[in-house]
C-alpha cells in the first residue's frame, strides 16, 4: 500500500468491485456512536478548525421565506481569511489540484473566502435508520455496476472502496418527489448570457431489492421542461435512470414540440455534449449515470476548502446577473469552509473511450454530496473544475446544491446550472408515481 501525504487522514484502497458491502452487527452498532448516522468521524479535527458534529442542522418549519429563500443561519459569520492565487502555496495542502488551477488560470478576479466550519448536514431519523439497515443488507452486484437490497439512500454508510463511495453519491437522499425551477447560463468569454430555464420534477427512493420486479432496477425517474429562451421552449426530456445501466441502459426520450412527437434519444449517457458543448451527460449532478467506464480508486480522506453552506450565494436578494460573470460566478459570492472529504479517482478502463481519462471527485463525508470535481483529458491535462454549491433544505432536511458550476481552463468559459435565485422553492411534496414518467405523458405535457 502506497503511503499517502500527511494532508490525507484516511488510506488508500484499491479494492475490487466484487467485494460485498455488508458490514456485521459491530460496525454498523458505531452508526449514530462515533460515527454519524452517514458515517462520518463524529469527532472533531485536533486543531479545532473542523468541529464535531453535534447533529447538524435542526428541522425548522419557517426555515423557508418563499419571497427570500432560506434563512442563512450563519449570516453573522465573518471571513477569516481569502486564498487568492497570491496566497495559494501557503494553503496548498488543503486545496485540491483543480481549486490551484482555477486560482492560477484567473489570478485577478477568482478567490475563496473562507468562513469558519459549521457540519450543517442534516437528515430525518427514517432517513438514518435506512441508512442503517443498508449498512447489513447492501451490497454490489454484477461487478459493482449494481446493487441490491437497499433503500435509496446512502447504501454503504461504512465504505470500504471508491466504487461504494460513488454509489453513495449516486444515492444520496434528495427527497422523493421533487419539483424544482431552475436557471443555467453558458456565458461566452466576455460575460454575455442566455438564461436557460428550466422544470424539472423527480421521483427518488425506491426500492433496489429485486430486479425481477417492475421497478427493482430504477434508481429514479426524471422529467425536464425547457422553459426558455423561447426557441427551445417545450422541449420535453424524459429519464429512466437504472441502477445497473450495463444491464439495462438509460432510458430517455425527447419531445419537440414543433414535430409535436416523442423520439428515444439513444445517446442521453456519458461523454456526450451537453450545456452546449460546456459539459457531457454524465456531468450532470457532478457525477451521474453508470460507472462501468472507469475503475474507481479511494485515494483516501483529507481536509479540504470545500464550497458549504452557501446560503448567500442562494439568496433571493441576488439576480442572476449578479452571479454570472466573464469566466467565473463572482467569487464575491461563494462561501468556503475546511471540511473532510473522501477523495475518490476514475482512471478510464483500458480500450473504453470517454473525453475524460481521468476523473476525480470529493465527496462531503457528512452528505456524499460531490463538492468539488476534477477532469483530464487523454493527454492527461487538467481541463474542467467542478463545483457543487451546496445548502441544507432544513425545512426537509436535506442536503443539495443550490448552484453547480463546470469551469474549462482551456478555453476560459464555463456552465452554470441549478441556480435558484429568481425562481419560486423548491416542491418537496409533490405526489408523483411511476406512471407519471411515461412517453404518453411526455407528449401530453409537451406545449409550447
Amino acid at each position: 500500500m502506497n503511503l499517502l501525504p500527511a494532508r490525507l487522514l484516511g488510506f488508500a484502497m484499491l479494492i475490487s468491485p466484487l467485494v460485498q458491502a455488508q458490514v456485521d452487527a459491530t460496525q454498523a452498532a458505531r452508526l449514530g456512536q462515533d460515527l454519524t448516522p452517514l458515517g462520518a468521524e463524529r469527532v472533531g479535527n485536533a486543531e479545532g478548525t473542523i468541529p464535531a458534529w453535534d447533529g447538524g442542522l435542526p428541522r425548522q418549519a419557517d426555515a423557508l421565506n418563499p419571497e427570500r429563500g432560506y434563512k442563512d443561519p450563519f449570516a453573522a459569520d465573518q471571513v477569516l481569511f481569502t486564498i487568492t492565487a497570491a496566497n495559494a502555496e501557503q494553503y496548498r495542502d488543503r486545496l485540491s489540484p483543480g481549486q490551484l488551477a482555477l486560482l492560477k488560470r484567473y489570478p485577478d478576479s477568482w478567490k475563496m473566502q473562507v468562513y469558519p466550519t459549521h457540519r450543517s448536514a442534516s437528515y430525518s431519523d427514517e432517513i438514518y435508520a435506512a441508512i442503517k439497515a443498508n449498512a447489513l443488507s447492501a451490497h454490489l452486484v454484477e461487478d459493482g455496476y449494481g446493487i441490491a437490497d437497499t433503500r435509496n439512500v446512502v447504501p454503504f454508510p461504512i465504505p470500504q472502496s471508491g466504487l461504494e463511495l460513488v454509489w453513495n453519491h449516486l444515492m444520496r437522499y434528495r427527497g422523493v418527489g421533487v419539483k424544482r425551477y431552475f436557471a443555467g447560463a453558458q456565458p461566452q468569454t466576455n460575460g454575455s448570457y442566455q438564461l436557460t430555464k428550466t422544470m424539472e420534477t423527480a421521483l427518488f427512493n425506491q426500492d433496489v431489492s429485486d430486479y425481477s420486479k417492475a421497478n427493482g432496477n430504477i434508481l429514479f425517474y426524471y422529467r425536464q421542461s425547457t422553459l426558455a429562451p423561447a426557441r427551445r421552449a417545450g422541449l420535453e426530456t424524459l429519464l429512466h435512470e437504472p441502477v445497473n445501466q450495463v444491464k439495462n441502459p438509460r432510458l430517455a426520450w425527447v419531445y419537440n414540440a414543433g414535430q409535436r412527437r416523442v423520439r428515444r434519444s439513444p445517446n442521453y449517457a456519458y461523454d456526450n455534449p451537453s450545456a452546449d458543448g460546456m459539459a457531457t451527460n454524465d456531468n450532470s449532478d457532478m457525477y451521474s449515470g453508470s460507472p462501468d467506464r472507469y475503475d474507481w480508486q479511494l485515494v483516501g480522506k483529507q481536509e479540504m476548502y470545500v464550497p458549504y453552506n452557501n446560503y448567500r450565494l442562494a439568496s433571493k436578494a441576488n439576480k442572476y446577473s449578479d452571479v454570472v460573470r466573464p469566466g467565473h460566478i463572482n467569487s464575491d459570492l461563494p462561501r468556503y469552509e475546511l471540511h473532510r472529504v473522501w477523495h475518490v479517482r476514475g482512471v478510464l478502463k483500458a480500450g473504453i473511450r470517454h473525453v475524460y481519462k481521468q476523473r476525480d471527485l470529493y465527496l462531503d463525508e457528512d452528505s456524499y454530496q460531490i463538492l468539488v470535481s476534477e477532469h483530464r483529458d487523454n493527454r492527461d491535462v487538467l481541463w474542467r473544475v467542478g463545483e457543487a454549491y451546496t445548502i441544507n433544505y432544513y425545512d426537509q432536511p436535506l442536503v443539495w446544491t443550490v448552484g453547480d458550476a463546470l469551469y474549462d481552463l482551456t478555453s476560459g468559459r464555463y456552465t452554470i446550472g441549478n441556480l435558484t435565485n429568481e425562481e419560486v422553492p423548491y416542491d418537496f411534496s409533490v405526489s408523483v408515481k411511476p406512471a407519471d414518467f411515461t412517453p404518453a405523458k411526455l407528449r401530453q405535457g409537451g406545449v409550447r
